[in-house]
C-alpha cells in the first residue's frame, strides 16, 4: 500500500473521484458499522490497492501514553515521572480495528527518521517504529502527535463504494483536527469545516 506526499487531487480512483491522502473521512450519521460511529478518519493511503487511516477522535481508555512507554520497555518504570512534559500530552487513540496491538504516531513534520518516516500531506507524517517513541520520551520528538493503537483499511476500490453508499463525507485536513486535545468536539467541527450544521444532518443526506 502506497504512503506518500503526492498530491492526492492529481490522481483518479477509477470511479470518478480522486485519492483522498491526508484528507479527513467524516462518519455519516447513519453508518452502519458502529465501530466507526461518528468517527473523523485522516487517511494516510489511498490509491487503486485501497486505502489506510487513522482515526482521531476516539480516545483509549484506560491507557495513558507514559503508561505504554513503560510497557513497551522504552523508559523503566522509575523514570516514568522524570518524562518530559510533551510526552505526557501525546493522546493516545483507538486508531481503527486493524491491528490494534500496534502503535501509529501521527506526528508534525519537524521530526524525520530516515526510511521510517512517512510523510502525508500538509506537515503531517506517520511513523511506526519505536525509534518515535524514544525521541518523544527524551524530549527530542515531535512538537505535535498522537499514538493510535490500531487502524482502518480498506480492500481496493471498498472505500469508493462506502463513499457512494452515503457512507462517509470528506474534506481537506487541518493540524487542529488531527492534533487537537478536544476528541469530543472533532465530529462536529469537521461537519462544519465541510459547510453543514451537524444539527441539520440526517442519515439521508446526500452523496459526499
Amino acid at each position: 500500500m502506497r504512503i506518500g506526499n503526492q498530491d492526492s487531487r492529481d490522481l483518479d480512483d477509477g470511479s470518478g473521484g480522486t485519492f483522498l491522502d491526508g484528507q479527513l473521512l467524516v462518519a455519516m450519521p447513519g453508518m452502519r458499522d458502529e465501530r466507526f460511529a461518528r468517527a473523523v478518519i485522516y487517511l494516510c493511503a489511498h490509491s487503486s490497492e485501497g486505502a489506510m487511516g487513522i482515526i482521531v477522535n476516539q480516545p483509549a481508555s484506560n491507557v495513558s501514553f507514559p503508561d505504554l512507554l513503560v510497557q513497551l520497555d522504552v523508559v523503566p518504570q522509575e523514570q516514568r515521572i522524570h518524562l518530559p512534559s510533551s510526552a505526557g500530552g501525546v493522546r493516545v487513540l483507538k486508531g481503527g480495528p486493524v491491528e490494534t496491538g500496534r502503535g501509529f504516531v501521527l506526528h508534525s513534520a519537524d521530526f524525520f527518521i530516515q526510511d521510517s518516516t512517512l510523510p502525508i500531506d500538509d506537515g503531517i507524517c506517520l511513523t511506526a517504529t519505536l525509534d518515535i517513541l524514544r525521541a518523544i520520551a527524551a524530549g527530542d520528538g515531535p512538537s505535535s502527535a498522537v499514538l493510535a493503537l490500531g487502524y482502518a483499511g480498506w480492500a481496493p476500490g471498498q472505500l469508493e463504494n462506502e463513499i457512494q453508499q452515503n457512507g462517509w463525507l470528506h474534506c481537506p485536513a487541518d493540524r487542529s483536527l488531527v492534533f487537537g486535545a478536544d476528541t469530543a468536539a472533532k465530529y462536529d467541527r469537521a461537519l462544519r469545516k465541510i459547510g453543514i450544521d451537524p444539527g441539520m444532518l440526517s442519515p439521508d443526506a446526500g452523496h459526499a
